[in-house]
């Protein structure tokens, strides 16, 4: 399912939130403003305490859901809620301890359970992702792995062999985050993932502005924005004003695409 949006004539949008913020009762209402402005598709990150790619905004999003209550039970509620309000696929990212303290197929058959569409896994190797490929497949679930600027040719090729779901390609170095100018390096990272693959690839991590996403649309199949998002729901005073800012947010970025 979550192949469907990649279309030759429109980059898709996969905003990112994660699940349980502000509430986890609140957060689903989120989603739905977003998929109402445009969003393609959603990466829904179950809150973990020590969210070693992401910088200090989702840092913080993870502490305040992860407060409200959100435990895995209640981020597949979540997920759920979403797939089922919006229609749009759904791919919940988290890290490797969570998926293997709950075990690979019994996290993939939850995932599954709840309708999410995949599953992205940062700090997971590719050399140690066997386990959850296997699991997430047995379950119907698409699984992403990454690709960054100082991936080296050997190890794109690695990666799309495995054929995942779509590459996750880092368009800036580092944590997740916002920056004021890009590095120019995600069009080099593009150019050669498209001469070793025909994989959907979509561009993540540090793009924040609709000109940056636009930017990041004319070389990718998608375009994944994260910490913008986030941070306007951290900075809105009710969850209904979060809804507000995200519609405008995401309406904004659809556009530039």
């Amino acid at each position: 399912m979550i192949r469907s949006i990649f279309q030759p004539d429109r980059t898709a949008l996969l905003p990112y939130l994660t699940a349980g913020l502000p509430t986890p009762a609140a957060s689903p209402d989120l989603f739905a403003a977003m998929a109402e402005a445009g969003a393609d598709a959603f990466e829904i990150g179950i809150p973990y305490s020590d969210p070693l790619m992401d910088g200090p905004v989702i840092q913080q999003a993870s502490s305040a859901a992860l407060a409200a209550g959100t435990d895995l039970k209640q981020a597949m509620g979540v997920v759920e809620a979403v797939v089922g309000r919006t229609g749009r696929p759904a791919l919940a990212m988290t890290y490797a301890n969570v998926v293997f303290r709950t075990g690979p197929d019994e996290f993939c058959r939850r995932l599954a359970d709840a309708g999410a569409s995949g599953l992205i896994v940062p700090d997971m190797p590719v050399e140690e992702a066997a386990p959850v490929r296997e699991a997430a497949g047995d379950h119907g679930l698409g699984v992403v792995l990454f690709v960054a600027p100082t991936s080296s040719d050997a190890r794109i090729a690695a990666v799309a062999a495995l054929d995942p779901v779509f590459i996750y390609g880092v368009a800036e170095m580092g944590v997740t985050g916002e920056r004021a100018e890009s590095s120019g390096r995600a069009a080099e990272l593009a150019a050669r993932v498209r001469a070793a693959t025909d994989l959907p690839l979509v561009l993540g991590v540090g793009i924040s502005t609709a000109a940056q996403a636009a930017a990041a649309g004319e070389v990718a199949d998608g375009v994944i924005v994260g910490t913008a998002i986030v941070r306007r729901v951290l900075e809105a005073k009710t969850p209904e004003e979060a809804a507000t800012s995200l519609r405008s947010a995401v309406a904004e970025l659809r556009a530039a695409l």
